[in-house]
């Protein structure tokens, strides 16, 4: 999926708000046992945590790119699956003819024929998205993230979730292709051995020569190739032991952050301590108040704690939703609406009627 507009800041804090006081909460805690309880030894020297944050940030942007390219590669595939669908199409358009015919056939026929080739590629392309957007054990980030959740329950619904897929697909192809279909497995490679199957009959009919009839083969052998490069994405998850590793390693360093940043904010407020030791009138409210905050300086640090948690968990959480593109988030490929521009485009080469509208956008997020 994609919005149309640039997400807003809002809306990255609404997504994250709940970490965002789970920081403000680990941050006081050490501050509140460092000043109030006065244990001064409770700190981390900054150089070491500064190495691990600089390990992390590696880390993190390594796991980011990963899931970018899986996403990238993603709609690569179905830009793809875009322009084949169209090339297809054209092929059917101009290569079913009378020219070699055995028995030659009244234009409504031969009409009738080029729908049931595209009409049967629409039903490749909704059983391809349907096995795409399939449940994975690794895609539970938009089910068990409350914020995920919901998000998507009010924000945008994905039409796979509740359409059944006899039903998107049963209007395209005839009943008994039907039952074949749902007899195996794989119903996208079914419906394109349905495909080689029906050009070979048109084959031995006359209706394509063998010179066509070999050049819409390949075309099929590129749909396959095209949907055995998008279930490769699909069925292998970003590794593991990486992902996992990664979210470790962040939340150590947001653990540790506060210990490693109050020193330095401690040092701050014995500066300003010192400048306010040249000042004569020392007993003036505003030089109270002056001195109060510069002996309880390190309570600045935590917003600073909990912002710079908040850039690294963020950053990582980005990666971690990203790295699925056909899961059905806000931001994954829209391969659903791709579908249904291929479906409008090739059945308005051919002429077809009963073309459905394009989908709507819901709070600017397109599936």
């Amino acid at each position: 999926m994609y919005t149309k507009r640039i997400f807003p800041v809002k809306g990255v804090i609404k997504w994250t708000r709940r970490h965002i006081f789970l920081f403000l909460v680990l941050a006081t805690i050490p501050v509140f046992l460092f000043d109030v309880l006065g244990l001064k030894w409770l700190h981390v020297p900054w150089l070491p945590l500064g190495v691990l944050g600089t390990a992390v940030a590696f880390i993190v942007s390594f796991k980011n790119n990963a899931s970018y390219d899986r996403l990238w590669e993603a709609r690569k595939i179905w830009g793809g699956i875009v322009n084949s669908s169209r090339s297809w199409t054209i092929m059917v358009k101009e290569f079913i003819t009378n020219v070699h015919a055995k028995k030659g056939l009244s234009d409504d026929e031969l009409q009738s024929i080029k729908r049931e080739l595209v009409h049967r590629h629409v039903a490749w392309l909704t059983a391809l998205r349907y096995q795409l957007r399939k449940d994975k054990p690794w895609e539970q980030h938009l089910k068990t993230g409350k914020s995920n959740r919901e998000f998507r329950e009010a924000h945008y619904l994905v039409c796979e979730d509740t359409i059944p897929i006899q039903e998107a697909i049963s209007p395209y192809i005839s009943e008994v292709e039907n039952k074949e279909v749902f007899a195996k497995g794989n119903q996208a490679s079914q419906l394109l051995g349905i495909q080689s199957r029906r050009l070979k009959e048109l084959m031995d009919q006359g209706l394509i020569e063998d010179f066509r009839h070999m050049e819409m083969m390949n075309m099929l052998v590129e749909f396959y190739t095209l949907q055995g490069k998008s279930e490769r994405i699909k069925n292998f998850p970003y590794p593991r032991q990486f992902a996992t590793l990664n979210y470790l390693f962040v939340w150590v360093f947001i653990v540790l952050l506060p210990f490693g940043i109050m020193e330095g904010f401690e040092v701050i407020g014995e500066h300003i301590l010192e400048d306010l030791t040249t000042h004569e009138s020392r007993t003036s409210l505003g030089h109270l108040a002056q001195e109060f905050i510069a002996k309880h300086f390190v309570w600045f640090s935590i917003p600073f704690s909990a912002m710079l948690a908040w850039v690294f968990h963020t950053m990582e959480k980005i990666g971690e939703n990203t790295e699925n593109p056909f899961e059905g988030g806000p931001n994954d490929v829209p391969i659903t609406d791709l579908s249904r521009g291929i479906e409008i485009d090739i059945r308005q080469l051919i002429d077809d009627s009963g073309i459905p509208e394009p989908f709507e956008w819901k709070n600017d997020i397109v599936m």
